[in-house]
């Protein structure tokens, strides 16, 4: 643990100068003083906004008070920036100069000697490809003509250290490739003549609210294959920007050894996966994107780093703890993985120069970092509760990791202060998404991860005639004030093997039997109509923004199952069916048009963030629920039987229109109120000088419709 330093300070001696009685005589008697009573504390934000975490002030300030003296030490007491400090991707890696020739950089504290050896020298040590050591560094460095190596050149280090030597693909390195026979991976000169112009230079984000599509560019595509990123330009972007997504989530984009991982095992943190393309392409992915008014994030892994020791960080030149913790916190135990060492003043600026390089060089509008939690805690969050506040101050903290996620977060929005961060974390760690004047870590959101578990234990657990309102209105705003949140009711994680999606938990195996247009069974409509409320319910009492993984928004029927040796390595279920969606004759497209629908309504209600979630009325016994956001109502109907006519709500008196009802014909239902009957209040002398009156509506059973208050 980090602890700040402090200056150590000496008494000082005083003389005392004797006096007389005589001379203490003719002093006139002193006025009583009246001392100022001295001025509470001011708290810092954190504690104000939460009284409850007074007890712990000292620990947040500690740790705040921790990443100002990182910030300044690395900064050089503020004599250049963070932005300044992140630029080691600019240094490190192999650049080519102005004058075409070339120069290799590589941070190597351990090595004993260096050679680059590729395409260019017949893989062989050669003393003109001999890296030199910077002295008083741990850098090695290599200077080349301009005809040493070319554009499309492979190579990699032969690195020496005491005791052992090895091939590794240098950590800095911004394209990798696989030999598609060998299966071996190189690094390769990436410096096309060239480079990629931006069409869209500028772009801000919109964030009121954010609608993410969280997406996979390889298993993007219907065909049974590794999808590029131009197939995604082309067809699925189209997709997002039509179903009214305002962001994309895109993940494995760093490169990994192992598809199957989702590229949550990274080896080369600075390459963007050539297993989907090139640098550029990904460009004009990006680039078209924000074309179409999309912001692209990034899912970013900076908790850990796979094993690997030829294709990875693992044992770089002979030392395993260069980049990671030595000892018991070395490995991740459940994820197979190594551990950063964030204490470490040359790992903070490897990531930190990794933050600043996707914003920079792809003009990635941000990240959703990935694995937050385990980086918070020496336990990783493994086997622990966190049922009350001291669990997230008992010593048992990481103050590094903690300093450096507040120091990326500043970093990020110093470099793009439109820029989007969100944490991954289940913890629940008070002020993860508050601002860091507050004494928060940064984010700009968190994701509620509590949601997606709720739907699942529900659905799991609770008949439909037990769903109760109040759980449900309680658990989709259960959030800390002051941090805004991600809202989902499922991610990538409940569509993999050995999970799965709420469609499948709804309807299981009569999705492949009964999904035509009208051969539905009882299992089939109730699915259906439970996905759209569920969906409905978690989108509408969102406080920052809504997320949706690919093909979830039409009841994907597939689990994700990547090529592997036990399904012999298949491509059939790593992929997304949109050939589905796209069929009229299935009941595909109901839920898709309903989600499209869905977010278009949620969207036209201007300011939708910040439009309080009122509480309209909930009845556990009807199991009905009603609530407000400006000029929307949300009515919702859970009873699985009961349907009820002029089902009364108090509302601010004045007309009604319906907007959106999950039970139209045009989404899959049964189409029984009629929703082109205006909505008038009827008036009750006793609301009247709150101005509300009864709305009376028709709502039919498992069904929820939206209104809209005339202006």
């Amino acid at each position: 643990m980090v602890t700040k330093k402090t200056t150590a300070t000496t008494a000082k001696k005083t003389t005392v100068k004797k006096t007389t009685a005589k001379a203490v005589a003719k002093k006139p008697a002193a006025k009583a003083k009246t001392t100022k009573k001295p001025e509470t504390p001011k708290h810092i934000g954190l504690v104000e906004h939460d009284g409850y975490l007074a007890p712990f002030e000292d620990a947040i300030r500690g740790r705040h008070d921790h990443a100002l003296w990182k910030i300044s030490q690395l900064t050089q007491d503020g004599k250049q920036t963070l932005t300044d400090f992140a630029s080691g991707y600019d240094y490190y890696g192999l650049h080519r100069e102005a004058d075409g020739s070339w120069v290799f950089r590589e941070w190597a504290p351990n090595a004993m000697d260096i050679y680059l050896v590729g395409d260019f020298n017949q893989w062989t040590e050669q003393e003109d490809y001999r890296c030199k050591h910077i002295l008083g560094t741990g850098n090695w460095e290599l200077r080349l003509p301009a005809g040493a190596m070319k554009h499309g050149d492979l190579f990699k280090m032969h690195v020496k250290w005491n005791g052992g030597q090895g091939e590794r693909i240098p950590a800095w390195i911004n394209r990798v490739v696989q030999d598609d026979q060998t299966k071996i991976f190189s690094a390769q000169v990436w410096a096309p003549e060239k480079p990629y112009v931006w069409k869209k230079k500028k772009f801000t984000p919109k964030k009121d609210p954010l609608l993410i599509y969280e997406c996979h560019i390889g298993m993007a595509q219907d065909a049974e294959k590794v999808g590029t990123y131009t197939e995604f330009k082309d067809n699925v972007l189209p997709r997002i920007v039509k179903d009214g997504y305002n962001c994309m989530q895109v993940m494995a984009i760093q490169e990994h050894p192992y598809y199957g991982s989702f590229g949550y095992h990274v080896s080369s943190f600075f390459a963007p996966s050539s297993r989907f393309g090139t640098p550029e392409e990904l460009k004009a992915l990006i680039d078209e994107a924000h074309r179409q008014g999309v912001a692209v994030i990034m899912d970013i892994v900076h908790s850990h780093a796979v094993k690997n020791e030829v294709e990875g960080l693992g044992n770089l030149a002979g030392d395993p703890n260069q980049y990671f913790y030595p000892g018991d916190r070395h490995e991740h135990p459940a994820w197979d993985s190594l551990c950063f060492d964030y204490g470490k003043d040359d790992v903070i600026h490897f990531l930190l120069s990794n933050c600043k390089y996707w914003l920079e060089e792809f003009h990635f509008d941000g990240f959703r970092f990935d694995g937050v939690t385990s980086m918070l805690y020496y336990s990783h969050g493994l086997g622990e509760a966190f049922t009350n506040y001291g669990d997230y101050f008992n010593g048992h903290e990481d103050d590094n990791a903690i300093c450096y996620l507040t120091m990326a977060n500043k970093l990020i929005h110093e470099v793009n202060p439109n820029a989007i961060t969100i944490a991954e974390e289940v913890s629940g760690m008070p002020g993860l998404a508050a601002k860091f004047e507050d004494g928060g870590y940064g984010f700009d959101y968190r994701l509620a991860m509590n949601i997606p578990d709720y739907w699942i234990k529900t659905i799991k657990e609770v008949r439909d005639e037990d769903l109760k309102p109040s759980s449900i209105f309680w658990e989709v705003k259960n959030r800390r004030a002051d941090e805004k949140t991600i809202s989902y009711c499922e991610s990538h994680d409940q569509a993999l093997v050995g999970d799965k999606t709420i469609i499948f938990r709804l309807i299981d195996a009569d999705m492949y039997w009964h999904f035509k247009r009208g051969d539905e069974n009882d299992m089939v409509h109730r699915g259906i109509a439970l996905h759209k409320m569920i969906r409905l319910v978690t989108a509408a009492a969102m406080n920052g923004g809504y997320l949706n993984f690919m093909g979830n928004e039409f009841g994907h029927p597939e689990w994700i199952d990547f090529p592997r040796e036990g399904n012999g390595w298949s491509y059939k279920y790593a992929r997304r069916q949109w050939n589905l969606v796209d069929n009229p004759e299935l009941d595909y497209h109901f839920l898709g048009d309903f989600d499209r629908e869905m977010l278009r309504t949620i969207t036209s209600e201007k300011g939708f963030n910040e439009t309080p979630v009122q509480e309209i009325w909930h009845n556990d016994g009807d199991q009905v629920l009603a609530f407000m956001r400006g000029d929307l109502v949300f009515v919702f109907n859970f009873a699985p039987f009961q349907s009820f006519a002029d089902y009364g709500f108090l509302v601010p008196e004045g007309s009604y229109d319906v907007v959106l009802n999950t039970d139209a014909k045009a989404f899959g239902g049964n189409g029984l109120a009629d929703d082109s009957v205006e909505h008038m209040t009827n008036f009750d002398p006793l609301y009247a000088k709150d101005h509300k009156g009864w709305l009376k509506l028709y709502i039919p059973a498992r069904s929820a419709v939206v209104l809209r208050k005339k202006k």
